[in-house]
């Protein structure tokens, strides 16, 4: 990507199809405003993207570079840019801790639905991926979905706008979309809400856009059916 001439800083992300922390970063990045140059670096499987290596501290993305700040992990890039934006989290003391409590263990937990089924924004894989322990988790995501939307409002966690932890979640979404478990209707709702998000569509469509030399045979094959 050229150059973009006065940006604050850079903000490294990978493969906008299969990147899932990528999307977290960069939707905290572009909800705040900041105005950064995106670096996107085609991955290449498995955590083996040199380039990545190369240029980022953990050899990971998302990664930002903001006027001299030097931010990696997701959930740090977020709070980063919410201390730029404080609209990012609620004013509440108590529906901001709950937030805080739900965008943490996203960050945190959550790991048989994220193996069993990577984010693939081109792909249908209905039906797949869905282990015991990755509908376990689906079905907490869902408890969490609801207590935050019981306490904010809706049709965001955050209410009605996205915040951090619809940041943290939206990934899920894609996933949720992409492999199409049973969720219930008010989880298909928040769904719907997020898919619909400007920014969001916005991923989606560049998603779309990247050149077929950027697709990866493991990840387009899906799981096992």
């Amino acid at each position: 990507m050229a150059e973009k001439s006065g940006a604050d800083g850079k903000l490294f992300i990978g493969t906008k199809r299969y990147s899932s922390w990528s999307l977290r970063g960069w939707l905290a990045v572009h909800l705040a405003g900041l105005d950064v140059e995106e670096v996107l670096i085609p991955l290449a499987g498995g955590g083996n993207t040199a380039a990545i290596k190369q240029a980022t501290p953990t050899g990971l993305v998302p990664y930002l570079e903001h006027k001299g700040a030097r931010v990696w992990e997701s959930l740090a890039i977020a709070e980063y840019c919410a201390e730029i934006a404080p609209a990012l989290w609620p004013e509440d003391r108590v529906l901001r801790a709950l937030l805080r409590s739900a965008a943490s263990e996203m960050h945190a937990g959550f790991r048989a639905l994220r193996q069993a089924m990577p984010m693939n924004l081109g792909g249908s894989f209905a039906g797949r991926g869905g282990t015991p322990d990755a509908l376990a988790d689906i079905a907490r995501i869902e408890t969490i979905w609801s207590q935050c939307l019981d306490a904010s409002g809706g049709p965001f966690l955050h209410g009605a706008t996205m915040g951090v932890a619809d940041v943290m979640y939206a990934p899920v979404v894609a996933r949720l979309i992409t492999y199409a478990p049973a969720v219930s209707p008010r989880g298909r709702a928040y769904m719907a809400a997020v898919r619909a998000h400007p920014l969001v569509a916005r991923w989606y469509d560049e998603a779309a856009q990247e050149p077929k030399e950027w697709l990866l045979a493991h990840y387009e094959a899906g799981p096992a059916a």
